[in-house]
């Protein structure tokens, strides 16, 4: 079983924010002439700090993407969860998507179609030819053994149904 989030470079942006936050809070906090601009300086940085760290961050965390030998289960949400899950012997095409920043820290966008509607999509998925690679191989897996038991279940068996034992 594989767990994975997308990669973490998305929280660069909201961790250089924090920071400056925090640069700006500490240079202008307690330099000014009121104590309401204070407390106003004070209360502006929390609501910056929420909305420009937090959030992303509690975004980040709820989205998953759980690769099993029998399907793929993606989980994403954070007032509404949503649950999708892709049996790997229903057959799937995989392709990836990469720019050129995703290139050069080896992930990827892995777009997973099933002949339904919408395609899954793993946005962002770190060591991503890994991943696309495993789920060829999980899926050709799974499809040997669905056909080795449809065999089994079409080979004859050695009573009738009318007349018992051939």
């Amino acid at each position: 079983m594989a767990r994975l989030r997308p990669h973490a470079r998305v929280l660069v942006w909201p961790t250089l924010l924090l920071f400056a936050l925090a640069g700006g809070t500490g240079y202008f906090f307690g330099n000014m002439a009121e104590p309401w601009q204070n407390a106003a300086v004070l209360g502006g940085a929390i609501a910056l700090a929420i909305l420009g760290w937090l959030l992303p961050l509690a975004a980040w965390l709820t989205k998953r993407y759980t690769i099993t030998t029998r399907r793929i289960i993606f989980r994403h949400g954070f007032f509404v969860r949503t649950r999708q899950e892709l049996l790997h012997s229903r057959g799937y095409d995989v392709s990836v998507r990469q720019n050129w920043v995703q290139a050069g820290f080896h992930s990827g966008t892995v777009l997973i179609n099933s002949g339904l509607e919408h395609p899954l999509v793993l946005t962002d998925v770190p060591n991503v030819d890994l991943v696309q690679s495993t789920l060829h191989d999980l899926m050709e897996k799974a499809s040997t053994v669905m056909s080795s038991r449809r065999q089994e279940q079409s080979a004859p068996s050695a009573e009738s149904a009318f007349w018992g034992r051939r």
